[in-house]
């Protein structure tokens, strides 16, 4: 029987540069990458001149703990035990915060999302995906007479070509693609050359925020949708229907390049295998800080090391 996973029909890819993205690979295991040099500085705050008790620990320290937890997949408290074990070795006079100062500080924690730089006008993917919000659990929900249902939050991706994370945002499970991914282009503040997005995406405002960016939009039509006559809507909306009605889907899908569809999918794919498919926090403050630090985490691992590939054949 033929594979599925590796059909004969799939394009190779060489990676030139093997022993360099090899070492990237290994060394992202490395604590001493994931502790700046300058995080042990400002370990403590400085007094706020406030009445009342003051704060032990800095942001800079709560957001070091919480930047471990992701990347070894540590609950609260033994991310407390393996910061402090850690700040031992190094021979550091310090205390790693508490598991409830944690959850208690990431709740209202101001992350700086880590961005790489771009060289030039980038070529935006969108998409989303669904991450279950951790509770008491179904099995617990039908002990007590209720029915079991898991929730889930939404992640919103925006990455370049690269594979680097541009712009997230984390919603509620109903809310539309097509809307958010307009607010994440409005907060994108470099160029972009190119948006790319799957077909819940295609509605007349994406394509009009896409165009005010003067970004080329690549977005496959609905399957019966018509060229506007009366009605108002987007020319390059117009243009992609034509296209497609002239060529069939399958050569648009190749000569558009939507293919490079692939690039936030690979990133999501990142994101759960590497940070996992649940959200561990329960306060929406919480989950927003959690998913900012997991996509910096990842941004910290694209920036160290990336394979440069190329195709070898069919």
């Amino acid at each position: 029987m033929k594979s599925r996973v590796y059909p004969t029909y799939k394009t190779k890819y060489h990676v030139a540069n093997w022993p360099e993205y090899e070492r990237a690979l290994v060394q992202r295991g490395d604590v001493t990458l994931w502790i700046s040099a300058d995080a042990t500085d400002v370990w403590h705050p400085a007094p706020s001149g406030q009445p009342g008790g003051q704060q032990k620990f800095s942001d800079q320290a709560i957001e070091t703990a919480l930047t471990l937890r992701p990347v070894f997949r540590l609950p609260l408290r033994q991310a407390e035990g393996f910061l402090r074990s850690v700040l031992k070795l190094i021979d550091v006079n310090l205390d790693a915060p508490d598991h409830t100062t944690l959850s208690r500080r990431s709740q209202c924690l101001a992350v700086q999302r880590l961005r790489i730089p771009a060289r030039g006008p980038i070529h935006l993917v969108v998409d989303s995906t669904g991450l279950a919000i951790v509770g008491e659990g179904e099995w617990a929900a039908v002990k007590h007479g209720r029915r079991g249902q898991r929730g889930w939050k939404k992640l919103h991706l925006d990455v370049d070509r690269s594979g680097a994370i541009v712009a997230q945002a984390l919603t509620d499970a109903t809310v539309d693609d097509a809307t958010t991914g307009i607010s994440l282009l409005a907060s994108i503040d470099t160029d972009i050359a190119r948006v790319t997005a799957d077909a819940a995406y295609d509605t007349i405002a994406f394509y009009d925020a896409a165009e005010s960016r003067g970004a080329t939009i690549v977005v496959p039509p609905d399957k019966t949708g018509p060229v506007s006559r009366r009605r108002p809507r987007s020319s390059a909306q117009d243009r992609t229907i034509t296209a497609v009605k002239a060529i069939k889907r399958c050569r648009w899908t190749k000569a558009s390049g939507y293919h490079r569809q692939a690039r936030v999918e690979n990133a999501i794919l990142r994101y759960k295998s590497i940070v996992g498919e649940a959200l561990r926090a329960r306060t929406p403050g919480g989950q927003e800080a959690e998913v900012l630090l997991a996509c910096n985490v990842l941004n910290r691992m694209t920036e160290f090391g990336r394979p440069e590939s190329y195709s070898i054949g069919p």
